[in-house]
């Protein structure tokens, strides 16, 4: 039987405190009972001795301290999951919130997940199409890796997002490819962009989506990336599906975080952030990848806006301790009009060479790639050469660069967020715009694929 308490002692904010509690434990979801029957939900955050230090998923507003109940449940926070969530909209905390039915659960998950065992996981290897040229061409994405992308304020970071969750696949599995996408922090503006977006295109029929706004409360904004990512974890493992999990802004995750441990009186880290605030991040990227003898993966990609545009920010620099590389958009990329405004030099993916190849991509992707880094770079060189002496003082070599350099963002990087190119096409591309150059200067690629992609005419032999 469910012991009820009516010795709340004290509300401060989002917290409560409630007196006198018999086997309480940590992270136990809660109830309290309003004076008029409303139900608010609570979750243990502490407990001392016999006193619970509860945090509120709701507004504190209207709660009776001599009137109220409270009822600890026994059990965390879990989230009921069925095949039927695909195709849905949920709010953080995995309630519908598009006026569908209530999910039938197949089973009842904790949001918390369990720990995959380090000997249990399976090298990521396999590539995964995301459409965009500037990642699958130079900073190739393959299956169970975390690779996040840094954004700024005002970057189109949730366009992007969009268009990766639309277009992604595992090539010859396109049947059993789903994304989970969850947007924490956000606005109702944005939240109808994604919802609309979707539906649009027909992609929702492959996602689970789940939004927090950014006037819900911030525990809320705590849960949904786990809540995500146990969905993620059931379609992944349960169902045997390539499972793509898109988490936006894992900045206002953090925020949350600092504002929850401010109101504890924690003692603050970097910033003000908790001390944990690796710890923490770790709990969530951690649960991507792929396990031995499991035919499905989750693959992560956490997007962040960093403060200021600061690499050396907290988050960012935790983030990139834990992933696989980041993705990096620019700013003077998106001044000029390059959508997406991905910046390719400082941008890596860790496991790119593990995805590429023959038999994965094609057998001319890791030259082309390498050589298309180093014109790029010579050529953004070239470009500021220019602007400092003049183009006067530029050699007809370091002219072709800086044609390179401009043509590069313009048409490689440059593609919109409606194109879906296959790599083919974008391999393709990176040939064309490498015969802006002699082939002479085409030193990082293999005679034979030369041969192959870029033969020598009549002329260049005489």
């Amino acid at each position: 039987m469910i012991k009820e308490y009516r010795t709340i002692s004290e509300v401060a904010g989002p917290l409560m405190l409630v007196q006198g509690v018999e086997n309480v434990t940590y992270d136990e979801l809660g109830e309290i009972e309003l004076q008029n029957g409303e139900i608010r939900q609570c979750k243990v955050l502490e407990v001392n001795g016999t006193n619970a230090l509860v945090q509120l998923f709701e507004s504190a507003a209207g709660i009776n301290l001599a009137e109220s109940k409270v009822r600890f449940l026994g059990r965390g926070i879990e989230l009921a999951v069925s095949e039927d969530m695909l195709g849905r909209v949920f709010d953080g905390l995995g309630r519908p919130k598009d006026g569908g039915p209530e999910i039938i659960p197949e089973k009842r998950l904790d949001v918390n997940g369990l720990p995959m065992n380090p000997a249990a996981r399976d090298y990521p290897a396999e590539f995964i199409q995301t459409g965009v040229s500037a990642i699958d061409g130079l900073n190739t994405l393959v299956r169970g890796q975390k690779l996040p992308i840094f954004s700024g304020s005002g970057l189109p970071h949730a366009e992007l997002a969009a268009q990766i969750a639309r277009q992604a696949r595992v090539l010859g599995t396109e049947s059993n490819f789903a994304v989970v996408f969850a947007a924490r922090g956000i606005t109702y503006e944005e939240a109808d962009f994604f919802i609309s977006d979707f539906k649009r295109t027909g992609a929702i029929d492959r996602t689970v989506l789940f939004t927090n706004l950014a006037n819900d409360p911030p525990i809320e904004r705590i849960s949904t990336p786990r809540i995500a990512l146990t969905a993620a974890e059931y379609l992944a493992f349960d169902k045997g599906m390539h499972v793509l999990v898109i988490l936006t802004d894992i900045t206002n995750y953090a925020e949350a975080l600092r504002e929850v441990s401010a109101a504890r009186k924690e003692v603050p880290g970097r910033r003000g952030y908790p001390g944990y605030l690796y710890t923490d991040l770790a709990t969530i990227y951690e649960r991507a990848g792929r396990k031995k003898e499991h035919e499905g993966s989750i693959t992560l990609i956490p997007i962040l806006t960093m403060p200021e545009d600061d690499k050396t920010h907290p988050i960012p620099d935790l983030t990139g301790y834990i992933t696989e590389g980041q993705i990096i958009l620019s700013r003077e990329l998106h001044r000029k009009g390059v959508a997406p405004p991905i910046d390719v030099l400082p941008s890596l993916s860790r496991l790119k060479d593990k995805g590429i190849g023959k038999g994965k991509t094609r057998e001319d992707h890791s030259d082309t790639m390498n050589q298309l880094f180093a014109a790029y770079s010579r050529g953004k060189e070239a470009k500021e050469l220019m602007a400092i002496l003049g183009e006067a003082a530029l050699s007809d070599i370091d002219l072709l660069y800086a044609e390179f350099a401009d043509e590069f963002e313009n048409r490689y990087v440059s593609q919109g967020y409606e194109t879906n190119r296959s790599i083919e096409e974008t391999l393709d591309l990176g040939w064309e715009l490498l015969k802006i150059l002699p082939r002479s200067e085409l030193k990082r690629i293999r005679d034979e694929y030369l041969d192959k992609y870029y033969p020598i005419t009549d002329e260049e032999s005489e």
